[in-house]
This record gives C-alpha cells, sequence and structure tokens, in this order.
C-alpha cells in the first residue's frame, strides 16, 4: 500500500468501528479511479476483509444480496459487500457461485474485478492498493482488463462500451479487444438478459459520447447477438448520424432519434419487444417515425394530417407529440408543418380546442349524435387551423 495525493480516506464512523478488529474496510473501484481522474463519484463500493456475516449483523448492517453477502449500513444506506472469489459454473453473466468467508483477501477479490483502473482500493488512511497496474492505465487512458477470466463475463463486453461512452480519450488495449471477440465469437453474447442489455446501452447513451459505445459494439459484429437478430439502426450509421446523435442531450432523445428515424414501426416494435423497452419510450418512437413520415409530405394534405392526429392519439396525449415535434425540429430544422403541430398543440392544451368542440355541440338542436357532432367539429377545427398554415 502507497500513500496518494488525491486519496483522503475515510472516516471510521462508530458502526465500522464496532467491527472486530481484524476486519478491515475499503473504498473500491469506481470510487476510487474517478478520485484520481478528479471526476466527482456519486457513490462508494465498499469492501470488508475478515468479517462473518453475523459480526456485520451485529454490527447493525442490513443484509440485502441473495447471490452473495452485501449489506446496507445503518446511517448512510451505501452497500458494503464482504470480500469474495467466483468461479465459472454456467454461461452467461448469471453463470457463477460466489464464495465469501474471513479467509477472502482483498488480493483475490481485487482480482475477479473487470478492468484495471477498477481494480483499485482505498484503506481508511488513504493508502491506495493497486495490484493491476491501474493507475499506469489511468495515466495512459488505456481500458485494460484484470485476468483471463474477463471472458467468463459476458457483461463486462458491455462495461467496456459504457466506459468508453464516458472516458472519450480512452482506448482499449489490443489484448481486452481480443477476448471481446472470443466472447462474441463463443456466442456468450446471446446469453446476457435483454433487460439487461437495454440497461447497459442506456446508461452509455446518457454519457458524453454515446457512439463511442455504439462504434464499439458495432466493430465486434455484436449487434445481432444483442439484438436477438432484430434490426438496430446504430449499425448503420455513418460519421455524420453518430455526430448528431452525440449533439443530443439526454439518453431518451438519443433513443427517439434513433429508433424513430431509421426504423420503421414495425421493426421499432420488435426491437422494444426484444429489449423491454420502457414503453414510453417505445410510443416517443413510434411517434417520431409517424411524424417524420408525414413530413415527407409537401405540403401534407388535411386529410394526411388529421389521419396523423388520430395515429399518434393527439387529443388525449398532446404533451408527447410536442416533446417530437420540438425534438425534429430541432434536428432538422424548423417548418411549416413543425409549426403547424405547434399550434395544434398549443390549442389542446389551453383548453381552446374542447371551448370549440363543445360550443358546436350545443348549438347543434335534433336528433344528430353527439359523437358525430364532435366529429364534425373536430374536422372544422382542423380546418381553421390548416388554411391559416397551408393553402386549402
Amino acid at each position: 500500500m502507497t500513500s496518494h495525493p488525491l486519496l483522503k480516506g475515510f472516516s471510521v464512523d462508530p458502526v465500522l468501528a464496532s467491527l472486530p478488529s481484524a476486519a478491515k474496510v475499503y473504498v473500491v473501484g469506481g470510487a476510487v479511479r474517478d478520485a484520481l481522474l478528479h471526476r466527482p463519484s456519486s457513490d462508494k463500493d465498499w469492501v470488508v476483509v475478515g468479517a462473518t456475516v453475523d459480526q456485520m449483523v451485529k454490527a447493525g448492517f442490513t443484509p440485502v444480496g441473495a447471490d452473495f453477502p452485501v449489506f446496507l449500513h445503518p446511517h448512510t444506506h451505501e452497500e458494503y459487500a464482504l470480500a469474495r472469489t467466483e468461479r465459472k459454473t454456467g454461461r452467461g453473466y448469471k453463470g457463477f457461485t460466489f464464495h465469501a468467508d474471513p479467509a477472502v483477501t482483498l488480493e483475490e477479490d481485487l482480482a475477479r474485478r473487470d478492468f484495471t483502473i477498477n481494480a483499485m482500493a482505498m484503506s481508511a488512511a488513504g493508502e491506495l492498493i493497486d495490484l493491476h497496474g491501474g493507475v499506469q492505465d489511468l495515466a495512459d487512458s488505456v481500458m485494460r482488463h484484470v485476468s483471463p477470466a474477463f471472458v467468463e463475463d459476458p457483461l463486462r463486453v458491455l462495461r467496456l462500451a459504457r466506459f468508453l461512452a464516458r472516458f472519450t480519450d480512452f482506448t482499449v488495449a489490443e489484448e481486452t479487444r481480443v477476448l471481446c471477440n472470443t466472447l462474441r465469437g463463443q456466442g456468450e453474447l446471446c446469453e446476457l438478459v435483454p433487460e439487461r442489455i437495454f440497461t447497459e446501452l442506456n446508461r452509455g447513451m446518457g454519457e458524453s459520447a454515446p457512439s463511442r459505445m455504439l462504434e464499439f459494439i458495432g466493430a465486434l459484429n455484436a449487434w445481432a447477438d444483442l439484438s436477438g437478430g432484430n434490426r438496430v439502426p446504430f449499425a448503420h450509421f455513418n460519421p455524420s448520424q453518430f455526430e448528431l446523435l452525440d449533439s443530443l442531450t439526454g439518453a431518451e432523445d438519443r433513443w427517439v432519434y434513433g429508433l424513430g428515424l431509421f426504423l420503421n414501426a414495425a421493426e421499432i416494435s420488435a426491437l422494444a419487444k426484444h429489449w423491454r423497452l420502457p414503453r414510453d419510450l417505445q410510443d416517443l418512437a413510434t411517434v417520431a417515425r409517424a411524424l417524420r413520415s408525414l413530413a415527407q409530405q409537401r405540403p401534407p394534405s388535411l386529410d394526411q394530417i388529421n389521419q396523423f392526429f388520430a395515429q399518434v392519439d393527439l387529443y388525449r396525449k398532446p404533451a408527447r407529440l410536442a416533446r417530437v415535434n420540438l425534438l425534429l425540429a430541432r434536428l432538422f430544422g424548423d417548418s411549416a408543418l413543425h409549426s403547424f403541430v405547434q399550434v395544434a398543440v398549443g390549442q389542446i392544451e389551453q383548453g381552446i380546442y374542447k371551448s370549440f368542440v363543445g360550443a358546436k355541440i350545443q348549438s347543434v338542436s335534433g336528433e344528430m349524435p353527439v359523437a358525430e357532432v364532435a366529429a364534425l367539429a373536430r374536422r372544422q377545427w382542423l380546418e381553421n387551423l390548416y388554411s391559416g398554415q397551408f393553402s386549402i
């Protein structure tokens, strides 16, 4: 262990102090890495060496781990895991047996981690434990696996891709890239649970350069394995499309751009079903597809707009269309159609449309069904808006 000027250590609170003297607590992983990179870190991963489950519970920790012993601190609610080793017992990222007891050392725990920059630890005194060259790889901006056991967990390929989206100046060590290709070649990526695939991709979509994540996956020819054979738009992106993706803010807008503008409705539905996409995200992408198709008509007819509004459920969900309309206007520039949609959404949200239809219903006498009156009123409302924006 050596001291490092960027590592300040941590206070041993009464809960930690109540553990047996043989137990040692360390901060590990991302918090250490980020401190050395001068980056903020939102949470800490803790490892406890030399303690038993009973001793952790006696100190006040609450056990929460189903597969291996993980505990919540009674006051900070941060997670503390007992040092553990793991053994591959099956395919996929869940095919592991974990072993945790007081005899497992910190060195053994760090050896099972994914990348050298994530396999460092810090003691309470601020001492750095770097057994795999993580500090040097940070200095060289290199993502490198810790051991050949990297190939036992296919999820690490997606974690690597996600880190590339965050650390935009990092490259992948050639030997690590070879292991990623090995995992893909062995079909291990097909074993990943679809929801977990989306979780990792979605986290990467929220980073500063998601294009780096997507390009890395494409370079591995891994999209077919990850998507169950469904079409993935990013596999066919060109440099300018990746650049535009990166220019957007937030994961959701980037998904809507990628899915909604490069897949048709059936392809969006199929990929959403496979990856278990959130329903709201699928709906936004589908609305974007429909609006972009309508924009190809120059200008769209009143009937086409009427059908489009019904298709995207404008009258019940105007905010959804407003969100997509704003995104597409930002991507492709404002147009008469985008202005028209903005006005229509505004009149619905402000109650103008509802008042117009209500007045028409009240003004009609006789036996005409209310639904028919409402449909005619809606058509007239649309005609009024359309004549103000387009020529009939």
